[in-house]
């Protein structure tokens, strides 16, 4: 088959046409049949098969696209807001083995994704470098003491996980486990830029003043910063593999912030070169980079080499996959806002992106995250067909 054609005549009308009558997944063995709020019974035996979203980055032959979805887990789930009533700190929930498998196992427990991704945050590793932070509610990422010049980036000390986020390692180990290759662990990680975004600009922004005076004021500051970080997440991607990741996420979410000229400057070589040091000891590992709003970069994504890119909704899938070229495979892109409206027009979307993606090298996922508010049952709606699809 060929894994990045677009033609809609290679797809099964019954199985894609909005019209068609979904076949439950209850239908199709091994799968479990859950509801949302519903509990599944652990797997015994060791499963040694590939989990489907491997073999569809890979360019195997698979039945239809795997499915999880950006923030799975978090607020729009009623157990995770029960969850938070007992745990209100985010970090205590982040860096708490027990919570981030609890956590991050809710959505698999109700949905099947195809992907089972860690509860953490991009920001997770900065306590380890000797930046102090806290994730507030309703402010978000706070840095107390934000790196601005080339003394304070002097203090900044190369991430050593092992050492710094101990449950990281031990959550995926056990994630591994439940889940038994019937879904893929993921992991994530923050971009150099974007990390360094968040530090200099002292926690979330609007307008990146501070981190673009930075880049054009003092660049050898910022790239003394960034060499840091590409350093350590390199180190981090690593040690999530180790531990049981089977697939990593790298989030640059900032990046599109910049300027294609720019883009080239403070971002693309720092993402190459985590990627190629992550290949040198792990060629196999699947690196997947998202940049929201990343359609003025699009065609300077694959040259970071990753294996994955994760489109955001502003971008039409066929002119996604056009772009982009065969040798890369994509993920995305409904608008999460899709989530809010009825089941049929939530099917509709499913449908066209799945048509436009083509066959193979396509993970279904949104855009961007889960909105807070998203009806869970929604949700629960957007699985069911996804994993109905047959191509």
């Amino acid at each position: 088959m060929s894994c990045i054609s677009t033609s809609l005549s290679s797809f099964s009308a019954t199985s894609i046409s909005s019209k068609s009558a979904f076949p439950s997944r209850c239908n199709f063995k091994p799968r479990i049949c859950c509801s949302v709020g519903g509990t599944v019974t652990e797997p015994k035996a060791i499963n040694a098969t590939e989990p489907l979203l491997l073999d569809a980055v890979r360019g195997k032959e698979v039945e239809r696209p795997p499915v999880w979805l950006m923030r799975q887990a978090g607020r729009y789930m009623k157990s995770y807001q029960i969850l938070c009533e007992k745990h209100p700190s985010f970090r205590e929930r982040s860096e708490n083995v027990d919570l981030v498998v609890e956590i991050s196992l809710q959505p698999w427990k109700v949905f099947q994704p195809d992907g089972v991704i860690l509860f953490s945050d991009i920001l997770t590793p900065l306590s380890g470098m000797n930046i102090p932070f806290d994730i507030i509610k309703g402010k978000g990422p706070i840095i107390f003491d934000p790196p601005r010049t080339l003394t304070d980036v002097e203090k900044v000390r190369e991430f050593i996980p092992e050492e710094s986020v101990p449950y990281v390692g031990e959550a995926l180990t056990i994630l591994r486990k439940e889940v038994n290759n019937h879904a893929a662990v993921l992991g994530f990680v923050g971009a150099p830029f974007t990390l360094a975004s968040y530090v200099v600009e002292g926690g979330s922004s609007k307008n990146f003043t501070k981190i673009k005076r930075l880049a054009f004021a003092e660049p050898k500051v910022l790239h003394t910063l960034l060499q840091i970080f590409a350093t350590s997440m390199a180190k981090y991607i690593r040690y999530q593999a180790d531990n049981g990741a089977q697939a990593v996420q790298i989030f640059d979410s900032w990046a599109t912030e910049l300027s294609p000229v720019d883009f080239e400057e403070f971002s693309l070589p720092y993402l190459k070169q985590i990627v190629d040091a992550v290949k040198l000891t792990h060629p196999d590992l699947p690196l997947i980079l998202y940049a929201s709003g990343s359609g003025g970069l699009l065609e300077r994504l694959p040259l970071t080499g990753v294996d994955v890119v994760s489109l955001d909704w502003t971008v039409d899938m066929a002119d996604g996959r056009r772009r982009l070229g065969p040798n890369v495979a994509i993920q995305g892109n409904v608008d999460p806002g899709v989530l809010f409206g009825s089941k049929e027009f939530i099917t509709s979307r499913i449908n066209d992106t799945v048509k436009k993606a083509g066959k193979g090298k396509h993970i279904l996922n949104l855009g961007h995250g889960i909105k807070v508010g998203t009806p869970e049952e929604n949700v629960a709606h957007f699985f069911e067909v996804a994993k109905g699809l047959r191509y």
